[in-house]
């Protein structure tokens, strides 16, 4: 688990109930702390017949609060009121999994042990991830203990759909780590520097049909483009992901739009970006395209037949245009994959394409551009200026071209 900028010392207090699931509350405590958060686990009675107090303890580094009197080391609570100590510096309150029992106390404020008691003394966001078995999550009375603490503010985490250790299959499953941080991350980036903007972002490269079995395309994984969708939700904005890319879990919150032809995406994006604060253009749009698409496979058999290409339309310049007319978006971010004469070839592209910043990299570089995890890029806008990130995660780099879009949209407006 890589370290989230996001979670740097934040403060989680992570209620865990009594529910079969959890034992993967372990593992959401073991990836926040990695993730850089500071987690302080609140367990129930029930909690304890599934996971011992040691486990958690051993992966956060931190004390677990088990009743109300002392920890689960046997130690005396840093005060007589530890529910209000620790529901007041924390910066999220987070139970998962929470058993129908639980939301039933949290929803009638019921104040029977220390987990309830905190619920009432937090004034962070409150997270609830329901787990439980048969068609207990439906049941109209849980419903509406639901129903109850959402009016009140608390952020719902709906559980999967799947088969339960009793043997039945309905809605009701513990979700995995990485869609429960999403929501997380989703909870503490409101109120970000981006917070009430749409931002589009554009990932993957596209694939243009040459016969019903082969396409053309490009190396673009679309993990930059992620990235920056991820970015963008963690600085608060409402994110639409235009994306080619097939094979990459989508980050929680973004809106996601498949696309597969560089045509596909050009309607998508001009569907978009009427009163859209930013586009970041990401992804690698196929310049050219068969000019006849076989209606068979081609077989190998005879001669080889040449391919004739057509050109694509040019996004970015159709996006200069109606920007002329509109006003929308107020800010658009290109990117320019280089295999030489990398500046100049972005400078270039910067005053042809009306772009208000530039991305450059060389994919030729093992270590950067495409497929790999990491980037080495020059950013340039229409001032003139440049700054070079030298060899970083393509989550840092994200990081610092969504602060450059908060600045350049402050500047804007």
């Amino acid at each position: 688990m890589e370290h989230i900028t996001l979670l740097a010392d934040k403060r989680i207090i992570l209620g865990v109930t009594g529910s079969v699931a959890a034992y993967k509350a372990v593992d959401l405590a073991s990836k926040l702390t990695q993730a850089g958060a500071q987690v302080d686990v609140i367990m129930t009675d029930a909690a304890r017949q599934f996971v011992t107090p040691i486990t958690f303890q051993a992966v956060t580094g931190r004390p677990v609060y088990t009743t109300m009197w002392q920890t689960a080391a046997g130690d005396g609570l840093p005060t007589h009121i530890a529910h209000v100590g620790l529901g007041e510096g924390a910066d999220l309150f987070v139970v998962a999994p929470i058993t129908a029992n639980t939301l039933a106390k949290l929803a009638h404020g019921l104040a029977a042990d220390l987990l309830a008691v905190t619920a009432l003394a937090v004034r962070c966001p409150v997270i609830v991830a329901p787990a439980m078995d048969g068609g207990m999550y439906q049941h109209p009375a849980t419903q509406a203990n639901i129903a109850l603490l959402q009016a009140r503010g608390v952020l719902l985490i709906e559980p999967d759909e799947g088969r339960f250790a009793s043997g039945l299959v309905g809605k009701g499953r513990f979700p995995d780590t990485s869609t429960l941080i999403g929501h997380i991350r989703r909870a503490l980036g409101r109120g970000g520097t981006l917070a009430g903007r749409h931002i589009i972002v554009t990932a993957g490269g596209t694939r243009e049909a040459l016969d019903p079995v082969r396409y053309l395309t490009n190396h673009s994984s679309g993990k930059q483009g992620y990235a920056l969708a991820q970015a963008a939700l963690d600085a608060g904005a409402d994110v639409t992901l235009i994306s080619a890319a097939r094979d990459l879990p989508v980050p929680v919150g973004a809106a996601l739009v498949p696309v597969d032809t560089t045509e596909n995406l050009l309607r998508a994006v001009m569907d978009a970006i009427d009163n859209a604060d930013a586009l970041i253009m990401a992804a690698a749009p196929a310049d050219f395209r068969p000019a006849q698409v076989a209606a068979q496979k081609i077989k190998k058999s005879g001669d080889i037949p040449a391919l004739s290409l057509s050109q694509n339309p040019d996004i970015l310049m159709a996006v200069a245009g109606q920007r002329h007319t509109s006003g929308w978006p107020r800010v658009v971010v290109g990117f320019a994959a280089e295999s030489e004469n990398v500046l100049a070839n972005a400078q270039a592209k910067l005053a042809h394409k009306g772009v208000d910043l530039l991305v450059a990299n060389d994919i030729t570089a093992p270590d950067a551009g495409f497929r790999a995890d990491t980037n080495r890029v020059v950013l340039l806008d229409a001032a003139g200026s440049q700054q070079s990130l030298e060899l970083a995660s393509k989550t840092a780099v994200a990081e610092t071209v969504i602060q450059r879009v908060a600045g350049l949209l402050n500047t804007a407006s």
